[in-house]
């Protein structure tokens, strides 16, 4: 039986994260997703490599040989990075302080090593656990899914159980709850003219979308869960001519489906302030709302019970942050946040907690075999 012990699992997820795969790099996760497919199939696992489409790489479905047919545990794990390739140069893998670093080592590439080291050791221990397993790792889930979400949801429908390997949060909590996630672009068309000699003629497509900016950002309301963030703004093209057109990119979260369809038709009908302006606004909800029903709440008491069995304390959390639990959490009960403790996704100094790793292994192997 593969050892789940501190030292083997750190070697696991370095070499992981020594293959780098940026999501913008479709082939270099595409090679991640076969080497993981031949680890699991060496293990007795069936695998299924989904080609990947529209620029992006590869998923790969790993089952358990044991249940099939059967609705069993979908396992949830991405294995693109934010960090483009060559950023192990300045960021190598390393142990310092307690702590591993390195390009996606936390967000998630730990977590889902874990899951399937977890699942690979039950395999070669022989199985069967109550339900058969899922494994799916997407390789899109940093620009939003686009490529996987069906499959996810499809899986998901063919679940009893959805765990997902995202990082834990704040001290080791796991998510129980996720904000839905909107996302939108607004154009703006105005109409140009000379800055000086004719500047009553022009019609400011930036005056206009800074006018909506202050719109969109009146919109965040905190006591409802509510915000809303324009990340990105361009326009015009130089100093001297009126500008004829700009554009804002707008990110909003949302507490509930019932919030959320009322927030995306207040920012689809987002009106121009001037009549000689048009404003177009595309987009709408990425991912729903994730909200802490009573299966996910019944579900977090199993695993909090394990955790204390395994020797710590499980804490869950609601966060801000989007998933892919939020496509699943309305169609089986999804715990998230099952992979290891940290901190710093997305930035240089991204990191897990070595000492996070035997307990939060165990979690997920103990969720495999008492699942029913």
């Amino acid at each position: 039986m593969p050892d789940l012990t501190t030292a083997p699992l750190l070697d696991g997820i370095r070499a992981w994260v020594e293959h780098e795969s940026p999501t913008d790099a479709p082939e270099a996760v595409s090679a991640l997703m076969a080497t993981v497919a031949a680890d699991a199939a060496s293990r007795g696992a069936a695998t299924r490599i989904v080609p990947g489409r529209d620029g992006l790489g590869d998923h790969l479905i790993v089952r358990s040989p044991w249940g099939e047919g059967r609705r069993g545990i979908l396992v949830l794990s991405h294995l693109d990075t934010v960090h483009p390739m060559g950023s192990l140069v300045r960021m190598p893998f390393r142990v310092e302080g307690g702590s591993a670093f390195g390009p996606g080592i936390y967000d998630m590439k730990g977590g889902a090593y874990l899951a399937h080291a977890a699942l690979g050791a039950l395999m070669e221990r022989g199985g069967p656990t109550p339900l058969p397993v899922t494994h799916l790792f997407n390789s899109d889930e940093e620009v939003g899914s686009p490529t996987s979400a069906d499959l996810i949801r499809e899986l998901a429908r063919e679940a009893k159980y959805v765990l997902v390997t995202e990082p834990a949060r704040e001290g080791g909590k796991i998510v129980t709850a996720r904000k839905g996630v909107a996302r939108f672009d607004l154009h703006v068309q105005g109409r140009p003219a000379h800055s000086g000699a004719r500047h009553q003629d022009g019609r400011s497509a930036v005056e206009e979308l800074a006018r909506q900016v202050l719109v969109l950002h009146g919109m965040t309301d905190y006591a409802r869960d509510i915000t809303v963030n324009v990340g990105v703004v361009a326009g015009g093209t130089r100093p001297n001519v009126v500008a004829e057109e700009a554009r804002a990119e707008i990110d909003m979260r949302v507490p509930s489906p019932a919030v959320a369809e009322e927030m995306v038709a207040k920012v689809l009908g987002l009106r121009p302030h001037h009549p000689d302006i048009r404003v177009t606004v595309t987009g709408g909800l990425n991912r729903p709302p994730y909200e802490k029903l009573p299966g996910i709440a019944a579900l977090f008491e199993q695993a909090k019970a394990l955790a204390a069995g395994i020797g710590f304390v499980l804490e869950d959390l609601k966060t801000g942050g989007g998933s892919d639990g939020n496509f699943t959490a309305d169609l089986a009960p999804t715990l998230d946040g099952l992979g290891v403790d940290g901190k710093g996704g997305h930035t240089d100094y991204e990191q897990l907690y070595v000492a996070s790793l035997e307990p939060r292994a165990a979690l997920l192997r103990r969720l495999m075999e008492t699942l029913s």
